[in-house]
């Protein structure tokens, strides 16, 4: 694999206004490798003024760049595609040394980032297209109906996706027409740095992208978002901290994009093909180490098929090999820091205790790393923490059910609504069971739903609006429209 450059990067500098600058703090933030817990880089550590110097750019940029013709916007888009592609394993090698993915998972975030800066450069080809023109009803004057750019938008992105969070909120906010300032998260800033370098070197002008790293997101973001001049806020991360940047929001009643939390159920039925129910389910449990909104969190399985899916589940669990990404043979990488690992030990402890059998796992792992074993949880109580909070983590708890309307039930008891998974070989059912299902994604037979030509995102506790599809765009568009006398 390639080795980790960091070449391209300035140091402890901020993206601001098409400039590499130093913060206002003069401090500094460290970046860990949380394979082997040894620093990486120090990147600057941006203060509230840094925060409104970033602001000031985006919205100085914003009427020239809402002007630029879409398909230039497309060019730029397509440009970061293909730079993107090219310098693929550039790209996965920083996500493995700042995030801990397996190699292979990396290059496939990278597949996925480009995909949307491909897609959204398609979609503000069409631009032009959009609206409506015509005559009103009673005939008295025409109705001309248009999209326009959102404004400058703030975008905060978690670290579990590096690029992929990056690129599928600042592509369709450009095709749109509109400036931003990224808030990539403390942990994993590094690719956002280089993907703001992408971006200045494909064509992107000054001040319509700024990047700024900072260990104090709350206060930086709160004055922000206090500014009149920030139209819209999209975050990806817990819906805790999602309720409370919809209440800063309301203030200046700012378009708002949230993607949150997530427990996402996968249903197994006894006609299912267990095969493809397994291999389905230990992708939709183990992508990015189950550090994803997305990843399985509660496993059901019917009776009559559980104790034969429990075991060959068991031994996939078991069988994967654990490592720092830079080895190509490591499928399961570490957690991100100390703190979820702990999170993670704690939940298993708790289930444990009060009564759930561990069949597989249940320990961190010796020696340097975040790591955490793959594990499987049986017979879990309704007291356990482990049923209602978002694991984040390799662990895989299974609950076996009896009938269709006793596990629709189940999944939907939760406040969450993000992703789901179904597996039958039963059409009516999928269908049946997919629209009956309170979350905004399901997957029928397959353990992965993300796509940028698909919507991504959820119901209740887990967010609105949506990323992705056409949805995506507009997300970052308003509609304007004009009465002219005939």
């Amino acid at each position: 694999m390639t080795a980790v450059d960091l070449s391209q990067l300035p140091e402890n500098r901020l993206f601001i206004g098409g400039e590499w600058v130093p913060s206002e703090t003069g401090k500094s933030i460290a970046v860990t490798n949380p394979a082997t817990e040894k620093p990486l880089a120090e990147v600057a550590d941006a203060g509230i003024a840094d925060g409104l110097r970033a602001l000031d750019a985006a919205h100085a940029a914003q009427t020239a760049w809402a002007a630029t013709a879409p398909m230039r916007r497309a060019d730029i888009l397509y440009s970061v595609n293909r730079t993107l592609m090219d310098r693929r394993d550039e790209f996965a090698a920083l996500i493995v040394a700042e995030m801990g993915k397996p190699w292979a998972e990396a290059q496939g975030e990278v597949d996925y980032g480009a995909g949307f800066f491909r897609w959204f450069a398609e979609s503000a080809g069409r631009l032009h297209l959009e609206g409506q023109f015509g005559v009103e009803p009673n005939g008295q004057y025409r109705i001309a109906v248009s999209k326009r750019p959102v404004g400058p938008c703030l975008l905060i992105t978690p670290w579990n996706f590096p690029l992929a969070m990056g690129a599928r909120k600042i592509a369709p906010a450009l095709a749109a027409g509109c400036t931003v300032v990224l808030k990539p998260a403390e942990q994993t800033p590094l690719t956002s740095l280089l993907l703001a370098r992408v971006l200045e070197d494909s064509g992107v002008p000054a001040g319509v992208v700024n990047v700024i790293t900072t260990s104090n997101s709350p206060d930086v973001i709160a004055e922000m978002m206090h500014d009149p001049r920030a139209r819209k806020i999209s975050f990806t991360g817990s819906t805790e901290v999602g309720k409370a940047l919809l209440r800063q929001a309301a203030e200046n009643v700012m378009n708002t994009s949230m993607e949150l939390g997530g427990n996402a159920p996968v249903i197994i039925f006894e006609d299912a093909d267990l095969d493809e129910a397994v291999a389905g389910a230990m992708v939709a449990k183990l992508r990015n180490g189950g550090e994803s909104c997305i990843a399985a969190n509660r496993i059901y399985v019917q009776r009559s098929v559980a104790a034969d899916f429990v075991r060959r589940f068991s031994d996939k669990m078991e069988a994967t090999r654990s490592g720092d990404g830079t080895d190509p043979a490591s499928e399961l990488g570490p957690l991100i820091d100390g703190r979820q690992l702990a999170k993670v030990a704690s939940l298993v402890s708790d289930a444990v205790h009060k009564g759930a059998v561990c069949a597989v796992g249940g320990a961190p792992v010796d020696g340097p790393g975040y790591f955490y074993q793959p594990t499987v949880l049986l017979n879990v109580p309704e007291n356990a923490q482990i049923r209602t909070e978002e694991i984040f983590g390799p662990v895989a708890a299974i609950y076996e059910f009896d009938s269709e309307e006793e596990v629709i039930r189940e999944a939907n008891n939760t406040p969450y609504g993000l992703a789901s998974y179904v597996f039958t070989r039963d059409l009516r059912r999928a269908l049946r069971v997919a629209d009956a299902l309170d979350a905004g994604m399901t997957g029928i037979n397959r353990g992965v739903v993300s796509n940028p030509s698909a919507p991504f995102g959820g119901t209740k506790a887990s967010g609105s609006g949506r990323e992705g599809g056409t949805e995506g765009l507009e997300a970052y568009l308003e509609t304007k429209y004009t009465g002219i006398q005939i």
